[in-house]
């Protein structure tokens, strides 16, 4: 729920350029994540509006963000369009699974755990650098924007694959 919050004042922040005050709410709204991740697997604390929450509050905060720095000019638009398409190609294929099919359960996979955890990473890069957190980040801006490129890009084929490949085995 603090990521699906923590996305609206990130976008603000952001589109005013504050962004030593948009990082540690970047910061905290990512290890959300991690904990709550954590949490639920240790002491089995899952629910099904936490089942799919969580990864509503991953996309609406990423989406935040990096339309944000698109908006600003901090990173390429292609990149943010390429989250937000991904995350839209997903949330359209859920959508018509539960209205035109039997499935209701859509599990995230490997690929697309990794590639919010590396976009989370080029986030708190690209808000480190901005705030002048640390100097000389650049380099690995444009390293973790490449991987993030490539894993969101693949995450995004994967989904669709699994996607297609449950839609036929209910036809059969």
């Amino acid at each position: 729920m603090l990521r699906l919050l923590a996305a609206a004042p990130a976008a603000w922040l952001i589109l005013a350029r504050r962004y030593g005050e948009a990082f540690p709410l970047v910061w905290i709204a990512g290890w959300t994540d991690y904990f709550d991740g954590y949490l639920a697997r240790r002491f089995g604390w899952m629910s099904r509006t936490g089942a799919w929450m969580d990864p509503l509050a991953d996309k609406a905060l990423m989406s935040a963000i990096f339309a944000s720095l698109a908006w600003n000019g901090e990173i390429p638009v292609w990149f943010a369009a390429l989250v937000l398409g991904r995350d839209l190609m997903i949330l359209a294929m859920a959508g018509y699974a539960v209205a035109f099919t039997s499935l209701r359960y859509f599990p995230p996979s490997l690929w697309g755990k990794v590639s919010t955890a590396i976009q989370i990473l080029v986030a708190a890069l690209y808000l480190m650098n901005l705030a002048g957190v640390l100097g000389g980040l650049e380099f690995w801006c444009r390293a973790a924007l490449w991987a993030s490129t490539a894993m969101t890009a693949w995450s995004g084929v994967h989904y669709f694959y699994t996607a297609i490949c449950k839609l036929r085995s209910l036809q059969a």
